[in-house]
């Protein structure tokens, strides 16, 4: 469908009589409905226009880091409350952070903390889901934890679409949407779940992440939580990595285009679109600029240090370094390799031992590297869960699921740092004032990278689809 501003009112594949009559009314206001075909197209043929954000480096919590141990505490609420960290001032007026995190209270002035993201999906993969593409995940709660192809495209999947559909988009030897340091839920149970929402859906499996492989030692191992030596710190290329010398591939390659032409004849239209993805992914395997990017040896030692050489901070690193490549969007997980992790049911020991202090060091190294390097200008830079934690805890200081209040960190490209946006009511269950959804962060992304947020994409049936379903960009968060 097709309106005027571009803003979609329907997400189903039939127009609506709003729309009907938007469109017919379109050649009063001097606009034809071929016109309006071709705006749209040259919209996907020339994206990221205007915007603020080059790329973005996306940090996901995943499991639902808790809003009073992080970026929310209330120090004036009951004790069977507020928990039990203590909190440290920042560099940012009115705002308290876990004492935890000290790293990341030296460099407030350089983020903002929205204090007021809500919904009412309160389940891991459809959280996930949720915050990765700004759509409500069509499964149930509880009925499923895998990804499935009627999954919403992510942000980065959207990316990685419009890059490829402009000019040259196809020719570059770099991804631009990569997900380090593995596909969410690799690590855990065996790599059993495969969580929805960093993947294409309905997009299509073209716009999927080029994803890294970095193994644990064994079932019981969290490389998360220790020192991770240069060897396991492979970021191999999920799928692509050779067991034969390049020249070897290239030579195969070679041979196989020699048959392919033969059956080009068949039908010439789908060989087209099977050599440019073919051509796409053997580019990345074979290019040097990618796996010089992959190569975290490159860096010096002490930077290494600074950002922690546990497997977050390492890969905070990564994502520097693929953003400073040329990579559009880089999402780094924060997974949950022993089932809990984030989602501290049981206690608070691992949040304030492991999680809160990688996470610290690794941010922190992240947002001064990107600012000294003149990145965080144009680097849009976020940190959040899924959810948010129960206010009320059980008795060993464990929380619950609760996604109807939770904190997200948002820095660079043109962010005004050292602030605020939003509050929770005394107690950090809802939002007190300018509640957050995942529809408008989505909203935001696609704004600060120059998306119209109600831009169309084609579906599998080539219907039209609206990027974001709602939201509106907090504009407001900007300088």
């Amino acid at each position: 469908m097709f309106s005027i501003l571009n803003h979609p009112q329907r997400t189903s594949g039939n127009m609506s009589r709003r729309e009907l009559l938007t469109t017919g009314g379109a050649g009063l206001l001097g606009l034809s409905l071929p016109q309006m075909l071709k705006a749209e197209q040259q919209q996907i043929l020339n994206p990221f226009q205007g915007g603020k954000a080059k790329s973005v480096i996306f940090l996901f919590l995943f499991g639902g880091p808790s809003q009073l141990e992080t970026f929310d505490l209330k120090p004036e609420a009951p004790s069977e409350i507020r928990g039990p960290f203590q909190p440290i001032a920042c560099r940012t007026p009115g705002l308290q952070i876990s004492e935890h995190l000290p790293h990341l209270a030296q460099v407030s002035d350089k983020y903002s903390v929205i204090r007021s993201m809500t919904h009412t999906f309160n389940d891991h993969s459809g959280g996930g889901h949720y915050v990765q593409t700004g759509k409500r995940w069509h499964v149930p709660v509880g009925a499923g934890f895998d990804a499935t192809p009627k999954d919403w495209p992510s942000i980065g999947s959207v990316v990685e679409y419009l890059t490829q559909h402009s000019p040259g988009g196809l020719e570059r030897d770099l991804p631009n949407y990569s997900v380090v340091p593995n596909r969410l839920g690799r690590l855990q149970a065996g790599g059993r779940y495969i969580r929805p929402g960093e993947y294409a859906g309905w997009l299509g499996r073209a716009y999927n992440p080029l994803s890294t492989t970095v193994d644990s030692r064994d079932s019981t191992d969290n490389p998360y939580w220790r020192d991770c030596t240069d060897e396991e710190l492979s970021f191999e290329i999920e799928g692509l990595a050779p067991e034969v010398p390049l020249k070897t591939i290239r030579r195969r390659v070679a041979l196989l285009e020699h048959f392919d032409g033969m059956k080009r004849n068949f039908d010439k239209a789908d060989s087209q679109v099977f050599d440019r993805f073919r051509q796409r992914a053997l580019a990345l395997l074979t290019s040097n600029n990618t796996r010089n990017a992959l190569n975290i040896k490159d860096e010096p030692a002490p930077l290494r240090d600074k950002y922690g050489r546990h497997l977050f901070g390492q890969s905070c690193l990564m994502a520097r370094r693929l953003v400073e490549a040329g990579v559009r969007f880089v999402t780094v997980h924060y997974d949950c390799v022993d089932g809990y992790s984030w989602d501290s049911h049981r206690n608070s020991d691992d949040v304030k031992n492991n999680l809160l202090p990688t996470f610290d060091q690794g941010c922190a190294a992240l947002l001064a590297d990107l600012d000294q390097r003149g990145m965080l200008d144009d680097t849009l830079v976020i940190a959040m869960g899924e959810m948010g934690r129960t206010p009320k805890p059980n008795s060993s200081w464990g929380r619950g699921h609760w996604s109807q209040l939770f904190p997200a960190l948002l820095a660079g490209a043109g962010i005004q740092g050292g602030t605020t946006y939003g509050s929770s009511d005394r107690l950090a269950s809802r939002p007190a004032e300018h509640p957050v959804s995942p529809e408008d962060l989505a909203a935001t992304i696609y704004w600060a990278l120059g998306i119209d947020p109600g831009l169309m994409l084609p579906d599998a049936l080539d219907r039209p689809i609206p990027i974001v379903d709602g939201g509106e960009p907090l504009k407001q968060l900007f300088g």
